[in-house]
């Protein structure tokens, strides 16, 4: 159908996955209230002759109003920047021209939003955490191990889709690659940058778990919380593995191809984005099965709506406000809900001629002139339309979850969740 007729294929309830962050069958001890939150032991300093630790700047943030996710975020920022700074020196000794590594991993972690440690928090306050974050050490830790695995899913993520900037920079392999063959090295620079990228991320998923094992221990809540990290390790992989398939082998069908990429959705971005941080915070703190529960609706429909305003953004936004490519899921082929529902709807008109040039172009289109040319034939079905009242209804689903929580708690994700299906960036 053309713009002006009915709606195919909603996705206000997201299909049900069978896994920890799903059915929270592998949470023990949630009956169980919190252990004391206990203070880190302090900073050991290097012994005599040893190689003092080179603390790395703290990462400068986008201005704005503050948000809910802004309560931890300075706590963030202070606990990645000495981490980054002791890893740095580690590497450092092993062999000096790997602290630079160090040095490019710490500049494209600056600038994120920070929203997974965010979320993270309000789990553990769902869950009856304090509210003190200065005293809290332990959670902001395990806090700041999320922005690691983020670090290792997007430096993947850009080599897989050949993203050309992050951030409003260069996609780290197009920035190794130049470098090398600016410095005139031997070999292949864009081998070099991919592969430099593919390995900065590998250390990215390692140091993550670090400090996940750090935090989660000095609470005496690792029993608990390691499987939720568990799954969500595994599920974001899992998802881009899927990602890559889909793409690689479409189905035909529009509703079959828009379960894909809801599947895809659930794996690679809902659960480690919203649901997986929530359900870790509320694991540190002992939280309840009835709130977990609660958590678990409001990320999986919070988490849905998140990465479907990712879908329209990655079309339609300004890459000035997003910091990435404009057209890069067309230019790559991802089929998302966005093509699925486009799909849909010219099969439903006469528009036959429309939908093959849109088959034929997904995946194909190179120059800018041909990524717009997708975009108009995009702009002139429902789709858009369809995803928009989509993300309304799932934000407001996941509003209604909250019933039950603290007024604190109800209120920072309420926010969060507007934020989500609203955001230009």
């Amino acid at each position: 159908m053309v713009k002006g007729e009915g709606q195919t294929g909603s996705v206000t309830e997201p299909p049900t996955p069978h896994s920890v962050l799903s059915t929270g069958a592998l949470l023990p001890s949630q009956e169980q209230p919190s252990e004391p939150v206990q203070q880190p032991q302090p900073v050991q300093q290097p012994e005599p002759g040893q190689r003092e630790p080179e603390q790395i700047s703290e990462p400068v943030q986008p201005s704005g109003p503050e948000q809910p996710s802004d309560v931890v975020r300075p706590a963030v920022e202070a606990t990645l920047a000495e981490f980054l700074g002791r890893q740095r020196a580690e590497l450092a000794g092993m062999e000096p021209r790997l602290a630079a590594i160090v040095d490019r991993i710490a500049e494209f972690l600056s600038g994120g939003k920070r929203i997974r440690p965010g979320f993270c928090w309000w789990g553990w306050r769902a869950g009856g955490g304090r509210a003190e974050v200065e005293d809290c050490a332990p959670v902001v830790r395990v806090a700041t191990a999320l922005e690691l695995i983020q670090a290792c899913a997007l430096l993947h993520d850009d080599l897989i889709d050949r993203s050309e900037t992050r951030r409003g920079r260069p996609s780290v392999h197009r920035a190794e690659a130049k470098a090398h063959a600016d410095a005139g090295w031997s070999g292949d620079p864009e081998h070099h940058g991919a592969s430099t990228a593919l390995l900065m991320g590998d250390l990215a998923l390692a140091w993550a778990d670090d400090l996940f094992v750090t935090g989660a221990g000095q609470l005496r809540a690792l029993e608990r919380a390691q499987p939720v990290w568990h799954a969500m390790r595994t599920e974001v992989l899992a998802g881009q593995l899927l990602d890559v398939i889909t793409t690689a082998d479409p189905r035909t069908d529009p509703l079959a191809q828009r379960d894909d990429a809801l599947a895809v959705i659930r794996l690679k971005t809902a659960g480690y984005t919203v649901t997986g941080p929530l359900l870790l915070g509320a694991a540190l703190a002992g939280a309840r099965r009835q709130q977990v529960e609660r958590l678990r609706r409001y990320g999986q429909a919070v988490g849905t709506a998140f990465q479907l305003r990712d879908d329209l953004l990655g079309v339609f936004g300004d890459p000035s406000m997003t910091g990435k490519s404009a057209g890069d899921d067309l230019r790559e082929g991802k089929r998302t809900v966005l093509l699925a529902l486009a799909r849909a709807d010219l099969a439903g008109s006469s528009s036959s001629a429309a939908l093959a040039e849109l088959d034929a172009r997904s995946g194909a289109a190179a120059t800018a002139a041909e990524i717009d040319r997708v975009r108009e034939i995009l702009s002139r079905t429902t789709a858009s339309e369809q995803l928009e009242q989509q993300i309304d209804e799932l934000v407001g689903t996941g509003i209604q979850a909250l019933d039950g929580l603290a007024p604190d708690v109800t209120d920072a994700l309420r926010r969060l969740a507007v934020g989500a299906g609203t955001r230009q960036r």
